[in-house]
């Protein structure tokens, strides 16, 4: 499933990191937070914001939450609301909803209520989250430098079956498949008669604009 269009609601650090990154991506974003002074300071970098209460039904139909792709709840500390958002986004159809958890629990509960990925921000930046839903197939995403990452990518099912030479992502994208993560282990510097399957994770280097092309190329 492609995601182009992103509802965040909640604006602090969280949110607003993921949403300035996924502008910088190239996706359309509406920023939704009860507190005016965020709203304005996202005002000039998001596509859309709306000074609004999110765990009121009629506000988010009223907003179109519905017609976007993903909902992200990035409520800070009042578990409450966040719950409330998340449930209210579900109900109205949003295709994939993520929501910030503040501890395991809070984690516990949202899993419960059929989100469909639980972010706990001490250990997932905004950057490497707007990566991840940007690409179904990413798992993990690490920036060494402005112009180089490591990615790991699920093997689609377009490359099952097909060796490292077929795929050949050096030759056409620029880009190295450095370790092949297997059920049965990790193959390091894989070679070129090295087999991918579905069950799969690839670790691969090289500029941003590489990889990029890469996950496009097999339709991720």
């Amino acid at each position: 499933m492609k995601l182009n269009q992103f509802v965040i609601i909640g604006l602090g650090r969280f949110g607003s990191s993921l949403g300035r990154e996924l502008i910088e991506l190239g996706y359309e974003v509406l920023g939704v937070d009860r507190d005016e002074e965020l709203v304005q300071e996202m005002s000039n970098v998001l596509t859309h914001v709306v000074v609004a209460d999110a765990t009121e039904e009629e506000t988010l139909r009223s907003i179109g939450a519905r017609n976007f792709d993903c909902g992200v709840v990035a409520i800070g500390d009042d578990i409450q609301a966040s719950i409330l958002a998340t449930i209210l986004l579900k109900d109205l159809g949003v295709k994939k909803v993520v929501a910030k958890a503040v501890s395991d629990l809070h984690g516990r509960v949202l899993e419960r209520v059929g989100v469909d990925r639980v972010i706990y921000p001490e250990r997932d930046m905004g950057i490497r989250v707007a990566h991840q839903l940007v690409s179904p197939n990413l798992l993990d995403y690490i920036e060494l430098s402005k112009k180089y990452t490591i990615a790991e990518l699920a093997v689609p099912q377009c490359l099952s079956g097909k060796s490292l030479n077929e795929v050949n992502p050096r030759g056409r994208y620029g880009c190295s498949i450095v370790a092949i993560n297997k059920p049965k282990g990790i193959i390091i510097a894989p070679v070129a008669k090295d087999v991918l399957s579905t069950d799969d994770v690839m670790v691969v280097i090289g500029t941003n604009s590489q990889i990029e092309l890469f996950q496009e190329s097999i339709g991720q």
